[in-house]
């Protein structure tokens, strides 16, 4: 039997108050290697705080977060930051590219961790970029490339390290149609190749590219059924 990329028992996040703000509530969920989840909900539904547990940036005031088996409750701080440096590739609205550094150099960052050689770590970062369709553009910086290009730049970010999930935060809220559909052909490039890979987002037309829709409301997760009226 597999061991799945995620599974959450009884996860949950409280800020505290007063009054506390419980921003999830208990919850449960399993998310098995090369899925492609969406995770949907209005503002203030809980969205971004399930996205700073699942990437190891909060932690959870309840409940337990498995990691490819791993209990990612009994971590410190350092560990943390170790595993998310290996396992999880995260990709925000904003790029968060360092505006004086190349693309190759911001795609090197995410290798802090990685003991290799630095010419393998190299090869790594422009294979990473060719991936994503920018192997001509390794030594651009952030302040020359489109957002199309930068959201690019974020992902092969993400993925240099072959990580076991992929983050996505509204990855095509900065940018045009055109792009975002460009984007979205990308990350179901990279769901076939294997990746699994979870979008938060509050566009449907995001989110029907992914083979299951998760809904949070108030910070309550529910799954939704697609119901056949044919």
């Amino acid at each position: 039997m597999t061991v799945p990329v995620i599974e959450l028992r009884g996860l949950a996040r409280t800020y505290p108050g007063p009054p506390p703000v419980p921003a999830l509530r208990p919850a449960d969920l399993v998310i098995e290697a090369g899925g492609y989840v969406a995770v949907t909900g209005p503002s203030g539904s809980g969205k971004s705080t399930l996205l700073h547990l699942l990437g190891l940036l909060d932690s959870p005031t309840e409940g337990s977060y498995l990691l490819d088996g791993l209990d990612t409750s009994a971590l410190n701080d350092r560990d943390r930051s170790a595993l998310r440096g290996r396992q999880i590739g995260v990709v925000f609205q904003a790029f968060h590219l360092l505006p004086y550094r190349t693309a190759l150099e911001n795609v090197l960052l995410a290798e802090l961790y990685n003991q290799t050689p630095r010419s393998d770590r190299l090869r790594a970062a422009a294979d990473a970029l060719d991936a994503v369709g920018l192997g001509h553009r390794l030594d651009a910086l952030p302040t020359t490339l489109s957002g199309g290009e930068s959201q690019r730049v974020a992902i092969a970010r993400a993925l240099v390290n072959r990580p076991s999930l992929l983050l996505c935060d509204e990855p095509t809220g900065n940018l045009d149609s055109r792009n975002a559909a460009s984007l979205m052909e990308l990350l179901d490039q990279l769901n076939a190749a294997g990746f699994t890979i979870m979008v938060i987002t509050h566009d449907a037309g995001v989110a029907a590219h992914a083979g299951r829709t998760i809904v949070i409301s108030d910070g309550v997760l529910s799954e939704r059924i697609e119901v056949d009226h044919a």
